[in-house]
Formats: structure tokens, C-alpha cells, sequence
């Protein structure tokens, strides 16, 4: 049979717990702080109990004693409650600075062969919301788990030495509430929290693609459609969240009849053993308030168990996506294939999925030295798909690419990235001013080099004119510049790494003929030693390349350009 869950609780528990090594020591501090806070609580009505016998005279010692003890308990409560709550969250927060950057990492090394089915909403919530919500574990959950064996074991020890028939009788209800109770809570309303988390994601998703869209959406009058497409996911999130609401009212108001029915077996112990004779009024008070305390803190785990429901949806969603095999793996000892002369498909299978049909069969293309090849094609029929297969964002199905007579499998990718650059028909820019994002694939790049990839792109003349030139940051400007103005920046970008490759994917689809011109231009004067890749649909495009590939049926065919 099938497992329901990737992933059970005690699996996932114990991956957290690993995770939180690193703050071990204020994991440590916050746990211990918890369960003195909770001993003090206990302390402190324990002691209270004792002060009131000790004035009716059934208790030996001094008043003030008992008052001293219960005025430290309340110091210590206070002092705990503090210090857990400060140096818990202290090292949750950088727990989960630790798992963004790692799940940050597992993204680039899935991408994007292993995303290309995942919406970028949802990818984006389980690396925000999805990790936020861990938090709860490592502030809130770690210090409960010892408190919730330690504070039942200290009372039953008190009721034990009072009279074993105590113990007896609150050893089960302790295991109900602090064993059965929370893992029969957890096991039925996992299905609960998995499907909120599912559909928060995406209703988030959808939100989101709403904002980036909102100018299609109003273009093409989709805006009641998309409205009643993300009702429709919200009202499924109400419908998760009030089963969650359910479920965690149900997990918190449950425990409280078993916590009275401990206050009842404790007066009834004592009511059986003075009718036999054995009476210790004394001991059966501390023990009403002390446990009264213990219950208290014990019944709190209840909540703790269902905020975990939550707790445990996202983490399986963040282990899904860390525990997701990467299509394309580095080579245990990667080979060196040194300046790009020579690249080879050779007899190229390829296909997105096993129902998918073939969109490389029997592929064949050789390119020498700095040859200028254009990829002429119907729509979908595997143009972009080749340029992609050479940049390893996939392995291949059959076959092989070499690279200098290297399998691109052996290569260092390390060395490839940065010796083949690309140019795809949308370019993005990220946060920070123009000059970075020229400078993206060359980090220390100086003010001169990027002004000349500027010049030669054709786009310094517009930076010139803006108020802050090249320190212009692109998250006040992104959305004003026209698709040409970005696509030229992305060219910029590309010619500042000075790559043996370049790789263009429609690269005028957003230029008009001028600028189209310009590009060519470059292309010619500054790129004349680089092999170059070309895909586009525009014949003006490819009138500088040395051949043309008609792609059709899986196969191409090398064509001189006349």
C-alpha cells in the first residue's frame, strides 16, 4: 500500500532536530529556561499550598520561608518566560536564514529542468510562508517536549511519596494528555493542515501571476474570470482553514475534561483513603495545587500539537522540493574543455516527458570555431529546446553533445557557464541599479567596462539621459523601461563576459529595425571570434550567419546562407 504522507511525523521531527543543530546551544538555554519556568510554576503553588497549612498549623516551618520560596518561583517564572522566549526565537530566526539560503541553493540546482511544472508562486511561498512557519517549531516546540515528560514525572514522584494510590491514578491521565491525545491529534489532522498549506500556495501563486499580469488581464477584459478563478481557491482556503479552526479547538478544549477529571481522582483518592483510616490532608492539598499547575502547562502542549498541524504541511513541502532529484548533476570529476572550439550533437534524442513525443530524433549538428549558425523552425518544434540542451538545463535522452570532443556530461558546468553566454527574448532585471545588472555575469567588472558593453549594446545614449546615469536602480525604473530598452541591457550583459559562445533566443523579438541593425552591427565588429547560436523567427536576423539548421521532424538540415 501506498504512503499516504511522504514523510511521517517522527521522520520529520527528527529532520528538524537536525536541522537546529547549529543553535543547539540556544535551543539548549531556551529548553532548560522552559522547564525551570514550568518547575517554578509548580513551585509556586506547591509552596503557596504549604504557606496556608503552615499558618493553619498542619505544616512545620516559617511563613515567610514558604513566602520567600513562592516570591523566588514568581522570579523565576518571570526570568524563564523571558529568556525562552528571546533566545528561542534568536536562534529560530537564524535557523530559518539558514534554510532560505539552502533552499535557495537546492532552486539553482533543480532549475530549471525540475521546475518547469511548479508554479513560480508556489515555489515562492514554500521559501517564505512554508519556512515562516517552521519558525513555530524550533521557538515553540523543542521546550514543550522535555516539559511534557519532566513535569508529569516531578508530580507523580510528589504523589508517589504522598501515597501510591496517587500515582496511580494520574499516571494515565498524564499518558492521555501528553502522549495519546497529541499523536492521535496529530495523525487525524494531518490531511487538514497539508491541504490549507496546499491551497494557501495557491491562492498565493495566483495572486501573484494576477499583479505581473494585470495588464493582460485588463487588455483582454479577464478580470472578472481571473476574480471568480481566485474566489474559487480562497473559498477552498476558508474551507481548509475553518477544518484546521475545528480540528484545533477540538485538540484544546478536549484535555480540559481530563484535567478536571485529574482534580476529581485526586479528591477522590483522598476521600477513599480517610475512609479507611488514612488521612493526610496536608499532603492531598499540595498535591490539588501542584498538579493543578503541572496540568496546566502540560495541557499547553495541546495548543503547541495544533499549530504543528501547519508545522509539519510545510515542512514536508519544504523537504519535497530539498529531496527533488536534479535532472542535471555535476560530474564527479568534471573535465576542463579550455577555449570552445568545436561543438558536436551527435545523433540527439530528446524529450520533456516519457508520454511526450520526441522533439529531438536523431539529431545532428557540427559547429567549428566561430561560425555563426541560425535555427530556422515552425513554433514548438525544438529550436529553443537545442539552445537549452547546449547550456545543460537538461540531459540529453539519446546521444551526445560534445564540446571540444568532450561529453557535456564530463564537463566542469562551472567553466561552461562562464564561457557560454545566453540572450533569451525576455530579459530581467533584478533589484539594484543598471550597472549591476549589466555587470551580472561579471561581478568585478570596472565603470569602463560596462559603459563599452553599454555603447555596444546600444543602450548607453538612454542611460545617459537618465537623472542617476548608471546608478539608476532598476526597482523604481524596471517597470517604465520598454521591452527593447531591457532587451539591450540584457545584450549588454551578455557582451561584458566576453563568452567563446554566445546563445540567443530571439534576441530582436522586443527591438525595432534600427536597433535590430545595431545588434547585427555588434555582432559583426565585436563578436566576429565567437561561435554564436541565433533562434529567430525574423529572416533579417540571420543575414550575418554562415549557415542556417531547418529544424523539422526532430532532425535538421544545414543550410549555407546564399
Amino acid at each position: 500500500m501506498a504512503k499516504k504522507f511522504k514523510y511521517s511525523i517522527g521522520e520529520m521531527t527528527v529532520r528538524l532536530l537536525k536541522i537546529a543543530a547549529p543553535v543547539k546551544k540556544e535551543l539548549t538555554i531556551s529548553t532548560l529556561a522552559s522547564i525551570i519556568g514550568n518547575l517554578s510554576q509548580m513551585g509556586l503553588m506547591g509552596f503557596g499550598a504549604m504557606m496556608l497549612l503552615n499558618a493553619a498549623g498542619y505544616m512545620a516551618g516559617s511563613t515567610l520561608m514558604y513566602g520567600g520560596l513562592m516570591a523566588l518561583c514568581a522570579v523565576l517564572i518571570v526570568a524563564c518566560r523571558y529568556t525562552e522566549g528571546v533566545v528561542s526565537h534568536a536562534g529560530a530566526y537564524s535557523l530559518l536564514a539558514y534554510m532560505r539560503v539552502d533552499l535557495f541553493n537546492v532552486i539553482r540546482r533543480l532549475a530549471p529542468a525540475c521546475l518547469m511544472d511548479r508554479e513560480k508562486g508556489d515555489i515562492m511561498n514554500i521559501a517564505v510562508s512554508d519556512i515562516e512557519t517552521i519558525e513555530f517549531f524550533f521557538a515553540h516546540t523543542i521546550g514543550p517536549m522535555f516539559t511534557v515528560v519532566i513535569l508529569p514525572c516531578t508530580t507523580l514522584a510528589i504523589a508517589f511519596s504522598v501515597n501510591p494510590l496517587f500515582a496511580r491514578v494520574l499516571l494515565p491521565i498524564y499518558l492521555i494528555i501528553s502522549i495519546v491525545f497529541p499523536l492521535v491529534s496529530v495523525k487525524l489532522g494531518r490531511n487538514v493542515g497539508v491541504d490549507y498549506r496546499v491551497h494557501l500556495g495557491k491562492l498565493k501563486s495566483q495572486v501573484l501571476e494576477s499583479i505581473y499580469g494585470l495588464k493582460d488581464i485588463q487588455v483582454f477584459d479577464f478580470g472578472q474570470k481571473r476574480l471568480d478563478m481566485v474566489l474559487d481557491t480562497n473559498r477552498k482556503v476558508n474551507r481548509a482553514a475553518h477544518g484546521l479552526t475545528l480540528h484545533k479547538q477540538l485538540v484544546s478544549s478536549a484535555p480540559t475534561f481530563f484535567v478536571y477529571l485529574a482534580r476529581i481522582a485526586i479528591i477522590g483518592v483522598a476521600s477513599i483513603l480517610a475512609a479507611q483510616g488514612t488521612t493526610n490532608p496536608a499532603g492531598t492539598i499540595v498535591i490539588s495545587f501542584m498538579a493543578t499547575a503541572s496540568f496546566s502547562s502540560t495541557q499547553s502542549l495541546t495548543m503547541v500539537v495544533s499549530s504543528l498541524l501547519e508545522t509539519y504541511a510545510a515542512a514536508e513541502r519544504v523537504f519535497t522540493l530539498e529531496d527533488t532529484a536534479p535532472e542535471v548533476t555535476k560530474p564527479a570529476n568534471p573535465v576542463k574543455v579550455g577555449k570552445i572550439e568545436k561543438v558536436e550533437f551527435k545523433n540527439v534524442e530528446f524529450y520533456y516527458t516519457d508520454e511526450q513525443k520526441k522533439i529531438l530524433d536523431g539529431f545532428n549538428l557540427e559547429i567549428n570555431g566561430n561560425e555563426k549558425i541560425g535555427i530556422v523552425g515552425e513554433s514548438g518544434i525544438g529550436k529553443s529546446t537545442i539552445l537549452r540542451l547546449l547550456l545543460h538545463f537538461w540531459n540529453v535522452r539519446g546521444g551526445q553533445i560534445l564540446v571540444n570532443g568532450i561529453d557535456i556530461r564530463d564537463a566542469d558546468p562551472d567553466e561552461m557557464h562562464s564561457r557560454i553566454a545566453v540572450l533569451e527574448q525576455d530579459t530581467f532585471l533584478f533589484s539594484g541599479s543598471i550597472a549591476q545588472n549589466i555587470a551580472l555575469g561579471k561581478p568585478g567588472a570596472t565603470m569602463d567596462e560596462i559603459i563599452l558593453a553599454a555603447k555596444r549594446a546600444g543602450i548607453h545614449d538612454f542611460i545617459a539621459t537618465l537623472p542617476q546615469g548608471y546608478d539608476t536602480e532598476m526597482g523604481n525604473m524596471g517597470s517604465r523601461l520598454s521591452g527593447g530598452e531591457k532587451q539591450r541591457i540584457g545584450i549588454a550583459r551578455t557582451m561584458i563576459t566576453d563568452p567563446d559562445v554566445i546563445v540567443m533566443d530571439e534576441p530582436t523579438s522586443s527591438l525595432d529595425i534600427l536597433h535590430e541593425k545595431e545588434l547585427l552591427k555588434t555582432l559583426r565588429e565585436h563578436c566576429a571570434d565567437k561561435m554564436i547560436l541565433i533562434v529567430s523567427h525574423r529572416p533579417s536576423t540571420l543575414t550575418d550567419c554562415t549557415s542556417v539548421v531547418r529544424l523539422e521532424n526532430g532532425k535538421g538540415t544545414k543550410e549555407a546562407v546564399k
